[in-house]
């Protein structure tokens, strides 16, 4: 073992501040500290995922504001992130909630560097007017904002069939990136359905089961079937971890995202973001 080679590992205080570490040290601290092993072993193994997409089994199932918690997250954690919307119709409330937690390091532009004010999918909106936005357009300003910070969240624009140009869907530019990808789902009766749809459609793509986790978002609509969607798609999707959100909207959340952040929902976002490892069965 080379002592003086430095790995960047994830530290279990912290899961998403690097730390450059000497392998020596390293081992030292995994025969101390049982906890810290499974954490470095999946980092060392896999690695972490720079840019992290949050889509959605449907429009307003919750995406911007589990985007902004997330950045909030991440940025109390000391992690230089931001977060894009590249694509957004209708109104620009999403933006704003977005711009709230990165005090103002992009513009507007950047951070939706592609909008539309008709509430309609964006091809619908290119064609009245003959025009185009290719993949490889989208691609170049995420890479551009990418290379400003350390974490990058992505939310998408409904869900993975939504047409966005012209031969094109969410489902091909989240095929692009090298990404780890968030499925946000509502814990109400149909999810089970739409939530193995979009996890298929997924993994048809060939995002690996290891980079794909689903948000199941809890609200004041709560049905028969609330109790019971998170152990039966956990059972369904093993080993893509399934993580419960709770109801998040009786904390006000849109005045106080980053105090959410930090409190009720800190222990959440901390799975989401690294990944939930302590699961069985074999990834693929």
């Amino acid at each position: 073992m080379d002592g003086d080679r430095e790995l960047n590992v994830i530290c279990h205080n912290c899961y998403y501040n690097s730390h450059k570490i000497t392998e020596r040290k390293l081992f030292f601290l995994i025969r101390k500290d049982l906890f810290f092993a499974p954490w470095f072993c999946y980092g060392l193994r896999h690695g972490r995922k720079k840019i992290i997409f949050i889509t959605g089994t449907d429009t307003g199932v919750g995406k911007t504001l589990l985007s902004a918690l997330l950045l909030a997250h991440l940025r109390s954690s000391g992690c230089r992130a931001l977060a894009m919307k590249p694509f957004c119709s209708g109104g620009r409330e999403d933006v704003r909630m977005l711009q709230a937690g990165q005090r103002g390091e992009l513009s507007d532009a950047e951070v939706n560097p592609f909008y539309f004010s008709a509430p309609v999918a964006p091809l619908v909106e290119l064609e009245k007017t003959r025009r185009n936005i290719s993949l490889k357009q989208v691609i170049t300003k995420i890479r551009r904002i990418g290379k400003k910070c350390d974490r990058l969240l992505i939310e998408g624009s409904g869900g993975l069939m939504v047409p966005l140009g012209k031969g094109w869907l969410v489902e091909d530019l989240i095929a692009k990136l090298d990404c780890r990808v968030i499925v946000v789902a509502r814990n109400q009766l149909g999810t089970i359905n739409h939530t193995l749809l979009t996890v298929a459609r997924l993994r048809d793509k060939g995002i690996k089961r290891r980079n794909i986790m689903v948000a199941l978002m809890g609200g004041r609509k709560a049905d028969a079937s609330s109790a019971s969607n998170e152990k039966i798609l956990a059972q369904l999707l093993r080993p893509v971890s399934v993580v419960n959100v709770p109801d998040l909207e009786r904390y006000g959340v849109k005045k106080s995202v980053g105090k959410l952040a930090l409190g009720a929902a800190k222990r959440v976002l901390g799975q989401l973001v690294l990944g939930d490892v302590r699961r069985g069965g074999k990834y693929s």
